[in-house]
């Protein structure tokens, strides 16, 4: 019987318990908690395979982008499933592919906004209504499902020190100024427990490339401004051709401050953001097998990265 289920909308207690289920599970398989948030919530992680090779793979650094986070999961547990049974994984070994690879997996680093979008936090609670008062500063935005940010209201992917004055600068003239829903990127970069927990963990791990899952759009986007990291077009191109996303570059006025951002500039290796699905986040469940379908060969690719 599976242990990840998709037929509900996850939440971060979820998260943790099919996280923790796995590791019962598969004893191979590994997790720590890589923070709490500023409303005590963990942050997990999950670790499969013990090469020389290391990725970090992130998912759900914005609320409503929620179906990400069973992206990895059911990855992660199909991995495990085939570690132990000698199986295969996209026509890989997966016993192989353990003995070269070690990834790092963030299923949820926005565990606040997540229950908020998903229904964990009560409608008339103290957070709930906490994340009202900042939204009515943005009444355009549609509440709850608008919700992109933690619940202090600042957009995690707009928290990274690679132009982050000028992500800034670009959200401030569209009149994102406060707290709120989305695209408000904080007092200063790295200054939300998430965001320096994932920049810490990152350093820590020195990675040889990073994914970062978003939704919407089947897109790939794999530059920071100038930057030409060695193979790195050529690698996400391979994802491309594999999953039928197209490998695009990032709209100017979203190419500043996130994570994928950062990991190029600061470590001049691959880094890319992969866009689910389409359509208007949170994008329904009922989409979650065609997207699942399309990103295992993305995730085995940048896994072994060839």
């Amino acid at each position: 019987m599976a242990i990840i289920t998709t037929d509900r909308p996850i939440t971060s207690s979820a998260n943790l318990r099919i996280i923790q289920d796995i590791v019962n599970t598969y004893p191979f398989c590994r997790t720590e908690i890589l923070a709490t948030t500023a409303f005590q919530r963990p942050i997990p992680t999950l670790v499969i395979g013990n090469g020389p090779r290391k990725v970090i793979f992130t998912a759900s650094h914005h609320a409503n982008e929620w179906i990400t986070t069973p992206v990895l999961l059911k990855f992660a547990e199909e991995f495990a499933q085939a570690i132990q049974s000698g199986d295969r994984i996209y026509d890989r070994d997966a016993q192989e592919l353990a003995q070269r690879v070690t990834i790092y997996m963030v299923p949820m680093v926005d565990p606040d906004g997540v229950d908020l979008v998903t229904g964990a936090i009560q409608t008339g609670s103290a957070q709930y209504q906490l994340a009202e008062q900042l939204a009515a500063n943005y009444p355009s935005i549609p509440f709850p499902d608008g919700w992109k940010a933690n619940l202090l209201g600042v957009d995690l992917n707009l928290q990274y020190p690679a132009g982050w004055l000028r992500a800034r600068e670009i959200k401030f003239s569209q009149g994102f100024t406060q707290p709120g829903p989305r695209d408000y990127v904080g007092r200063s970069a790295l200054d939300q427990f998430e965001s320096r927990a994932l920049a810490g963990y990152t350093r820590y791990i020195d990675p040889a490339l990073i994914l970062a899952y978003h939704s919407q759009g089947k897109e790939i986007y794999w530059q920071f401004q100038d930057i030409e990291v060695p193979g790195a077009r050529e690698l996400g191109q391979k994802m491309a051709d594999a999953s039928g996303y197209a490998l695009a570059d990032v709209p100017y006025a979203s190419g500043f401050a996130g994570y994928k951002d950062w990991f190029v500039q600061e470590f001049r290796r691959p880094g890319y953001t992969v866009e689910v699905g389409q359509g208007i986040n949170p994008l329904p469940l009922s989409q979650f097998d065609e997207i699942y379908r399309d990103n295992l060969p993305i995730l085995v690719i940048a896994a072994l990265g060839e």
